[in-house]
């Protein structure tokens, strides 16, 4: 498939495809992101995510402060053409607050995921 095959969300003029990593051994959903087409593009070129960041309004490379990179292994289309999957390789903690996920809290608030690093050394 193709960027224009994608059906893709307006965020003012930006058009973003949602981005779900998964940890390819594991199967847990690693991070939730957005992909503009420089980062779709990027994403398929390098075999690295990219993301873009629609708090900080730019393209970003998952990982390129921390060292924690997500290698590409594979890549689904959800039935709808609005999200990808990427079934990835993890090279250390995947949310920039040091868990294996940035999915780390129950509904209750209490932290169920597991540390790996301590982001005020890292960022």
């Amino acid at each position: 498939m193709e960027w224009k095959d994608f059906k893709k969300r307006k965020m003012g003029k930006m058009e973003l495809v949602l981005a779900i990593v998964q940890d390819i051994d594991n199967k847990n959903v690693a991070m939730v992101g957005f992909q503009d087409w420089q980062a779709f593009k990027k994403t398929i070129e390098t075999g690295e995510m990219w993301f873009y960041s629609t708090s900080r309004k730019k393209l970003w490379k998952k990982g390129e402060q921390s060292g924690n990179i997500m290698l590409v292994k594979k890549v689904s289309v959800d039935c709808d053409k609005d999200a990808l999957l990427y079934a990835c390789e993890l090279t250390g903690g995947a949310c920039h607050e040091g868990y294996d996920t940035c999915f780390y809290r129950d509904l209750k608030g209490n932290v169920v995921g597991k540390k790996l690093f301590d982001p005020d050394k890292v960022y």
